[in-house]
């Protein structure tokens, strides 16, 4: 064993450590983190996104690829994150990887309790990528990474109190105060889509009735026009004609370019989502009492067509309304990246204490596709 590797177990406890209590010094750490490059992985239920970003939020190298079927084994989604990471370690200086992960991650931001759309139950990702890589890594849920990167860089600079709310085929949340994630007791605050708005309402894949992402999310917007199409109903027939009568090929962002181009019930079923995000946001202004709602997620790509209709309706339902401050809603500006772009800045902070001067970049192994070694240069300079 190198003298490297020999360190990587001796100070495996250590590292713990970091990863543990670096969400307590994430305010006034970022300013002071290593300016390194860092890589941030954003993981979805389709794709797997990775890029090396600077320490300004700047994309360097972005690779893309469609995510293994979740009936395969959690291996090998892990092979995928690796291969990414090591196919940009060839390029780049890599100092650090951050994880963003559509699902439960714990306290810790060591494993993955939960995702829906992959077979990790309780997995302990962070050691098993750390293993491998050779370098810190940090998993966190894929909605704080993008509201972070938001805070950051985007639409939330400034702002002492965020709530960012992603709309895709759910809803996803985050939220940040003074420079911090809150991420509660077990890790998985932020679960806004499961809160209940219409008792009794319709059937949520969690297991409840009227929870808030069957009302205003990608998946509500395209149930309710693939009912009117089914239907046949009249205000449909643009619909229905753009798909050749076939109601399955209805997607989102049909429906959108449909109300852009002006699609009277289109543009309706957008004030209806519309005013449902806005009843949800009100709700969480009572609760939470932030300074500005970031709406982030594919569907916000619908932009006014959505926001004008939520500010509307959060105005009418606001409690205490016409006496209290106003939280602006404004919509996310690192679009689909943000996940990917908080992930990597995230994972800076664990990089600080184990930058060096010549940092070794991982490399594929010529004795198979996922091991790593350290350049020559690097190993001769590790065991001087």
């Amino acid at each position: 064993m190198s003298a490297y590797r020999e360190r990587v177990h001796r100070t495996g406890a250590a590292r713990s450590t970091v990863l543990r209590t670096v969400g307590r010094r994430e305010r006034r750490s970022h300013l002071t983190a290593p300016r390194v490059p860092t890589v941030g992985i954003d993981i979805g239920g389709t794709k797997v996104m990775a890029g090396v970003v600077d320490p300004d939020g700047h994309i360097l190298e972005q690779l893309r690829t469609e995510t293994p079927d979740k009936s395969k084994s959690p291996k090998v989604v892990e092979d995928t994150i690796v291969e990414l990471v090591l196919d940009l370690s060839e390029r780049h200086d890599v100092h650090a990887v951050g994880i963003g992960a559509a699902g439960w991650v714990d306290a810790d931001r060591s494993r993955v309790l939960f995702a829906p759309h992959l077979s990790w139950r309780d997995e302990p990702l962070r050691d098993r990528l750390s293993e491998r890589l050779l370098v810190p890594v940090m998993v966190d849920n894929d909605a704080n990474t993008a509201a972070w990167a938001e805070w950051r860089f985007g639409a939330g600079r400034g702002e002492d109190h965020l709530v960012m709310i992603t709309l895709g085929t759910g809803i996803g949340g985050a939220i940040l105060e003074d420079g911090q994630v809150k991420r509660g007791r077990w890790g998985v605050a932020g679960e806004f889509g499961h809160m209940q708005v219409v008792p009794g309402g319709h059937r949520c894949a969690c297991g409840n009735r009227g929870c808030w992402e069957q009302y205003s999310s990608g998946n509500a917007l395209v149930r309710e026009a693939r009912e009117l199409a089914a239907a046949e109903s009249p205000v449909a027939y643009g619909l229905i004609d753009r798909v050749g009568g076939q109601v399955g090929d209805i997607t989102g962002p049909l429906i959108t370019e449909l109300a852009r181009s002006g699609d009277a019930m289109c543009v309706e079923l957008f004030q209806d989502i519309g005013h449902w995000l806005g009843v949800g946001i009100a709700n969480l202004a009572a609760a939470l009492d932030p300074s500005c709602f970031v709406i982030g997620g594919g569907v916000s790509a619908a932009d006014d067509l959505l926001i004008t209709p939520a500010r509307d309706a959060f105005r009418r339902t606001l409690t205490g309304r016409g006496y209290r401050p106003e939280a602006r809603i404004v919509r996310a500006e690192l679009g689909p990246e943000a996940g990917m772009v908080g992930a990597a800045d995230l994972a800076r902070l664990v990089a600080r204490r184990f930058r060096r001067t010549n940092r070794r970049r991982v490399e594929r192994f010529e004795r198979g596709p996922f091991q790593t070694l350290l350049t020559p240069r690097g190993r001769a300079e590790d065991e001087r």
